[in-house]
């Protein structure tokens, strides 16, 4: 019996794996001979920019919707839908833009790149409309820029203003005995605070509270100039809070009108001078992308265009991070390639390891010795992401690009209590020298062991001033002055020289060719796109992709975040960090 079961188990296990095998090879086979041919847009396109939609720094692809011809699952990059509503400008067959403007899911950068997107397709005299049942602040922010905005008559406007919500774990960790052993250079590096204090300091709450004013002053300023109506009454209708139904919305000039999806789907009609019974030609951007030219490829220069998006982290990373090995690599690959006359580089990254941070600085530093570097920052690049991008010859933010936050800190967990106390654990041991266990969990530090480590984290903040003095051609002193861990706006930054100029990474660009003497250019992007075969294969980030989805959509998409700031809490603990104070959902 006992042979029967292995042999049936194994001959089990082979059908599995035969069977898993023929399909992956299948799927290959398939792609490789049924190449769909570019989808045809159609007369009268409008085109859909969905802002419920992610846009990432790259484009994201589902290798299965390129057979299934279901597209639901592909998300063009943030600067493809920038250069797909820069073609569409000129493309005849594109008639309008209509903006879904529910919840925007994009942060401050991404969203100010999008709403100059819409500003430069609407040079071209197209319609552009944008509707929401609900549209939160950052989607009007989006919608001010186009001609007509319109909500649902029992929907509306948020028009509260901003608020930042922190999660703080000391309460936590007192009951569960465990003692964080912090170690920080910088007086706003606020980013230990959650596990040290149960509310915010004083100097966390300054940043906080400059920062939201920068951010919520844009908006102001964004709306008053598109709708007409001064800062002073509009900052007046969110503090007494005026705008409580789509009703206030409209009696106050925010929206043009009070519709139904079925109304704004006939005045689309009459714009495109179709029939009542005629079906808009709505498309996806993906779609579109699929179908028109919108890249220069393979004529003129070439500019390398490298992404570096996500915490930074030793060794190669996930495709959600910036490994140093796999950066350093892309970067010097730029360096090294005579073809490349510049190199842009597009930072997104709250910060991360400094060991990481320094590494990928030093290649920066060598190729702007062979060639001209840019740095583009999107929503966030700060701390270990400032590091990254302040040797740059020229460094562009968007104004509400979060950055600087110029500062180090360490953590240690001392957690003998909960083993003593609370499980009843004992721990004993030999070693050769008196620091040979130094870091381990189950013991606090002693007081030689913690002068060891904050020296190191001064070292280290140290040197990043130093950095930051060298790339901004300033003096120790003065970075001093400003860095201490301080965050700011990218309009903030520029005042104070930690960047150079507002703009897009289109700006960025446009700034890299000037610099290299060229305007016959093309973009070779970096990480470079995979192969379907890489794709169908990476059973790993497949399965990831589709749990968190699950998750999500069981929890929420908060508190799925909060699960997520517990989980990069041992991130934390393996080594100094030059990382962004907590991780901000603004409201």
């Amino acid at each position: 019996m006992k042979s029967f079961l292995k042999t049936f188990f194994a001959s089990f296990l082979a059908l599995i794996i035969f069977s898993v095998l023929a399909l992956v090879i299948g799927i290959w086979i398939l792609s490789a001979v049924v190449q769909p041919d570019k989808p045809a847009i159609g007369q009268k396109a409008v085109l859909v920019l969905d802002l419920n939609k992610i846009y990432n720094e790259q484009e994201k692809e589902n290798p299965i919707a390129s057979i299934t011809g279901d597209e639901s699952g592909n998300s063009p990059g943030l600067y493809d839908v920038v250069r797909l509503l820069h073609y569409a400008k000129q493309d005849s067959t594109v008639k309008g833009l209509y903006i879904k403007a529910g919840s925007n899911m994009n942060g401050f950068g991404a969203s100010e790149e999008l709403r100059n997107a819409v500003l430069d397709f609407k040079q071209s005299r197209k319609f552009v409309i944008a509707y929401g049942e609900t549209i939160d602040q950052k989607s009007y922010y989006v919608s001010t820029a186009a001609n007509k905005i319109y909500c649902h008559p029992q929907g509306g406007i948020d028009w509260d203003g901003f608020s930042v919500t922190y999660l703080f774990m000391k309460g936590l960790l007192d009951k569960l005995g465990i003692e964080p052993q912090v170690f920080y250079a910088g007086k706003y590096k606020s980013a230990t605070e959650p596990f040290r204090f149960t509310k915010m300091s004083e100097p966390s709450r300054l940043q906080t509270t400059d920062m939201l004013n920068d951010l919520y002053s844009i908006l102001l300023k964004t709306t008053a100039a598109a709708r007409n109506i001064d800062t002073a009454t509009l900052h007046s209708l969110s503090v007494n809070g005026v705008i409580r139904s789509a009703n206030d919305a409209l009696n106050n000039k925010l929206v043009d009108g009070l519709k139904y999806d079925d109304e704004v789907k006939d005045e689309i009609i009459n714009l495109l001078k179709l029939k009542n019974t005629d079906k808009i030609n709505f498309t996806e951007l993906n779609e579109y992308g699929a179908a028109v030219p919108y890249k220069k490829s393979g004529n003129g220069d070439k500019i390398a265009l490298i992404y570096a998006n996500g915490d930074i982290v030793g060794g190669k990373g996930d495709d959600e991070q910036i490994g140093s090995d796999k950066f350093v690599e892309l970067i010097r690959k730029a360096r090294l390639d005579n073809d490349v006359q510049a190199i842009v580089f597009r930072v997104n990254s709250p910060g991360g390891s400094s060991l990481a941070s320094d590494a990928i600085w030093r290649e920066i530093t060598l190729a702007k010795k062979a060639k001209p570097v840019v740095v583009s920052m999107g929503d966030y690049a700060a701390s270990g992401g400032y590091y990254i991008s302040c040797n740059a010859d020229s460094v562009f933010a968007n104004a509400g690009t979060i950055t600087g936050s110029i500062g180090v800190f360490s953590l240690l967990p001392n957690m003998q209590k909960l083993f003593n106390e609370k499980l009843g654990l004992t721990f004993d041991g030999v070693k050769t020298g008196p620091y040979a266990d130094m870091g381990s969990v189950n013991r606090p530090l002693t007081e030689t062991e913690k002068r060891f480590l904050q020296a190191s984290v001064d070292s280290i903040y140290y040197t990043f001033k130093s950095r930051v003095a060298e790339g901004r051609k300033t003096n120790i002193d003065y970075v001093d002055s400003i860095a201490q861990g301080h965050v700011y706006t990218g309009e903030r930054a520029i005042m104070l020289k930690l960047v150079d100029r507002t703009g897009t990474l289109q700006d960025a660009v446009e700034c890299a060719a000037r610099m290299a003497g060229t305007k016959n250019y093309w973009l070779k992007e970096y990480p470079e796109k995979k192969t379907f075969w890489q794709e169908i294969t990476n059973a790993d980030n497949f399965v990831e992709s589709n749990s968190e989805k699950a998750i999500v959509k069981k929890i929420g998409a908060e508190q799925y975040q909060m699960l997520q700031r517990v989980k990069n809490v041992k991130e934390l603990m393996q080594a100094p960090q030059a990382r962004l104070p907590f991780d901000m959902n603004i409201y």
